[in-house]
């Protein structure tokens, strides 16, 4: 037994050795366990080139997509089979109006009797109606028929321009029938002309027929060659010293800014002597001063 005794004898130096080493065993086992020693680098995304990007992808999808897409080549829509008409996106209700309306012998000769048929929607007969292709013969039968309609509004019109006789030649007083009787005035822009009459509370001035949207110089001067004012309106003036906000904004040349200021104005001199001080508001606009004046007093 003295042989094996010197092998599992150690002094102390030697125990402290290897219960250092049990140690570092131990602990290297705990750093390997529970540290992370990966060399990857989380990169942080910039968030607007990652949505760039994405957009990029999204249209190089849609072109493809797109490219996929059967062509629409021009068609006579009395034809339509049951896989056509799935292909321009028609229902199966509207594909069998059409083919019941074939049965009965009867011929579809314009968009808008493939409308009535098929009772489609107008969205997408706007998509499919470019691509219809009648007969010869069916598009002059049409075309005929539009311009003998349009001519006979024509000679209907200019008849009722020559026969009609204008009431009076007072801006103000003239009827809406009265400014058709000039050339280049239609129903809109007669409609149009007594609309913003009756907003001004009447013309005081010829030329603010030049402030009627649609009407072009030289239509609005050829209205002034027969239609002045000659009896000026009676306005209802509004004192800017003791107004609310709401009256002095009801001037059809006062927009909402230069109101602000309008007030911002009566607070800072107290009152206004005379209307005439508008003028030293900055930013006010001079060249509308004498339609502004219309409604506008200072008491």
């Amino acid at each position: 037994m003295k042989i094996f005794k010197p092998h599992f004898w150690y002094n102390k130096r030697q125990r402290n050795g290897v219960f250092f080493l049990l140690f570092a065993i131990v602990f290297l086992q705990i750093v390997y366990v529970y540290v992370d020693f990966s060399s990857e680098k989380v990169q942080a995304l910039n968030k607007n080139e990652l949505i760039a990007f994405q957009n990029t992808i999204d249209s190089l999808k849609r072109i493809e997509q797109n490219k996929r897409k059967p062509k629409l080549y021009p068609f006579n829509p009395n034809y339509i089979t049951d896989f056509k008409g799935y292909q321009l996106g028609m229902s199966i209700e509207e594909i069998d109006r059409l083919h019941n309306y074939r049965k009965q012998n009867k011929w579809i000769n314009s968009a808008k009797d493939f409308k009535q048929v098929t009772k489609i929607s107008d969205s997408l007969l706007s998509k499919i109606a470019p691509y219809f292709k009648f007969p010869d013969w069916v598009v002059k039968k049409e075309n005929k028929k539009k311009r003998s309609i349009t001519k006979a509004n024509s000679v209907k019109k200019n008849t009722y321009n020559k026969e009609y006789k204008v009431s009076t030649n007072d801006i103000n007083k003239a009827t809406q029938q009265d400014f058709e009787t000039i050339g280049g005035v239609g129903e809109v822009l007669s409609s149009r002309i007594v609309k913003y009459r009756n907003k001004l509370q009447g013309y005081s001035l010829s030329k603010q027929l030049y402030e009627v949207w649609g009407l072009d110089k030289v239509t609005a001067d050829r209205v002034m060659r027969t239609f002045i004012v000659i009896e000026k309106p009676t306005i209802k003036k509004v004192n800017v010293n003791t107004a609310k906000f709401k009256e002095v904004l009801k001037n059809p040349y006062i927009n909402y800014e230069l109101c602000k200021k309008i007030f911002e104005y009566r607070d800072e001199v107290a009152e206004l002597q005379d209307i005439s001080e508008l003028r030293n508001i900055k930013d006010f606009p001079l060249n509308k001063y004498d339609r502004i004046i219309l409604y506008l007093e200072a008491k």
